[in-house]
Formats: structure tokens, C-alpha cells, sequence
């Protein structure tokens, strides 16, 4: 019985297969954050579960709350009748092969590395919803972003670590940020790789000219010992976890942080 109404729901699904999407079921908070920018609210269907925690959301969570909250099976997302489903290309390989012997149209998201990474994306979400002005809008905002932050100052050494001792490299869509607000990251002076562990002890031995830090959010990075007392010595400023988990939108409050950093003495 349930397989014989999962045909006749996609069929009426394949019957509309290049009208614009009205049902639209994002599996990634990255793309949610894409959505709530350029997306008609109306036709998103549901979104995910990470946007709805206060701590992993790059969306207003008052916003995010009022959708439907999926994880990672194809259970959760069939029950919404998408009419198309945006996901990551880590969504369960299993899940994945669900939706598509079932006729869902399924579009696969990649992580961008780089701001063109990110524009690209955003273009092809547009695309694909048929929000190509929206889109265009959104990334002439990453461009104005981008101008704003650039800056002919020689470059300040800062080093960007997360408080699990997470380290972003060269590589990194932060990493170019970074070089694009005239911060120099400092990570290539530790031998560290893409993403690397940067130990305490190590931080210690060889502490940086300024340290990046979520300061707000985790309370640790101020009240941990070793933490006041490095700031004696070297400048500590925030920059919120939540700047580093996306690109899309997230690039522009990043720019706008990253400058205000560099704008600081240190």
C-alpha cells in the first residue's frame, strides 16, 4: 500500500517535473541560509534540522521554526511530497539512492572553498527555483561585500582556531576572507594542513600576534586559565563558530566581521 501511493505521488511529481518548485526541501543548513535569501518562503516545504538549533543555524531561528525540520532519511523528506529536494553531497549515500529510485528530483550541493565556489552555488540554487534575479541579487551583495573588505594595509597575522583546537588553512573559503579583509592567517607558520588540530600546548609555546575565537558563544575561551593569561600578551577577538559553517550569505556578516578585526589594534 505505501509503495503504491509513493508511485502515484511521484508521477504527479514527474508531471510537473519543469514547472517552478513549489515544494522545496532543503537537507543542508547551508542552503537553507541560500533559501531564506532568495527562495519564495511560501514554496520552501521544509528545511534542516540544524537550522532549528540555536547554536548551527546561519538563519534567523524564528524563521527556521516555522518549517518542518528533517534529518537525514528519505522517510522525512518523501512525507513532505517535495517536489525538489537540495542536498549536500555528505547526505547518506543510502538516503540519496532512496529518493532517486523513487523518482524525487534531487538536486547535490558540494561545500564551497572559495567566494566563486559560493557565487556558483548560489547561482545554480536560483536556477534550479527559478530565482535567477534573487540570486543575482544576492551575489552582487557578496561582491559589494568583498569591495568593502579589501584594503592596500599590509597584511596582519592572525590565527583563526576554534576552541575544539580546529584550525582552518590555506585552501579554506575563511582563508580567502581572511586575505581579502588584509589578515594574514597564520596557520602555514604551525606546518598545519587544509583543516588541522592545533594543540593548547602548541598555541602556548608559540602564541600568535592575535588569536580569532568564539568568545561569545563558549564561554571557555575566556575563563579557561591558559586563555587569560595569553591575553596579556596577545590581542584575543571573537569570531563566532557560526561565521565559519557556511558560504552563501555567511560571506557577507564574515567580511563585515574580519574587517572589524583588522580595524582593532592587534
Amino acid at each position: 500500500m505505501i509503495r503504491a501511493l509513493l508511485a502515484l505521488l511521484f508521477i504527479g511529481l514527474a508531471s510537473h517535473a519543469h514547472a517552478k518548485p513549489k515544494r522545496i526541501v532543503s537537507m543542508n543548513p547551508c542552503v537553507d541560509a541560500i533559501l531564506y535569501e532568495i527562495a519564495p518562503h511560501a514554496h520552501i516545504a521544509g528545511i534542516s534540522h540544524y537550522s532549528q538549533d540555536p547554536t548551527a543555524t546561519s538563519t534567523p531561528l524564528a524563521w527556521a521554526r516555522r518549517y518542518p525540520a528533517i534529518g537525514d532519511t528519505a522517510e522525512a523528506v518523501v512525507a513532505l511530497q517535495p517536489d525538489l529536494v537540495i542536498a549536500s553531497i555528505h547526505t547518506a549515500r543510502a538516503t540519496r539512492l532512496a529518493l532517486e529510485r523513487l523518482g524525487v528530483p534531487l538536486l547535490l550541493m558540494g561545500v564551497p572553498n572559495s567566494i566563486a565556489a559560493s557565487k556558483q552555488q548560489i547561482a545554480e540554487i536560483g536556477t534550479a527555483i527559478g530565482a535567477e534575479a534573487a540570486a543575482a541579487r544576492l551575489n552582487a551583495r557578496i561582491d559589494a561585500a568583498v569591495a568593502q573588505a579589501r584594503t592596500n594595509a599590509a597584511p596582519v597575522p592572525v590565527l583563526l582556531r576554534q576552541l575544539s583546537g580546529l584550525v582552518p588553512g590555506r585552501g579554506t573559503l575563511v582563508d580567502e576572507l581572511m586575505r581579502t579583509a588584509g589578515l594574514r592567517n597564520a596557520s602555514a607558520d604551525y606546518g598545519l594542513n587544509t583543516w588541522d588540530i592545533l594543540p593548547l600546548e602548541y598555541l602556548v609555546a608559540r602564541p600568535p600576534r592575535a588569536l580569532l575565537t568564539d568568545t561569545t558563544s563558549d564561554p571557555r575561551a575566556t575563563r579557561h586559565p591558559v586563555f587569560r593569561r595569553m591575553a596579556a600578551h596577545i590581542a584575543i577577538r571573537d569570531y563566532p563558530d557560526k561565521l565559519l559553517r557556511c558560504g552563501g550569505p555567511t560571506i557577507i556578516p564574515a567580511l563585515a566581521r574580519l574587517q572589524e578585526i583588522r580595524d582593532t589594534r592587534l
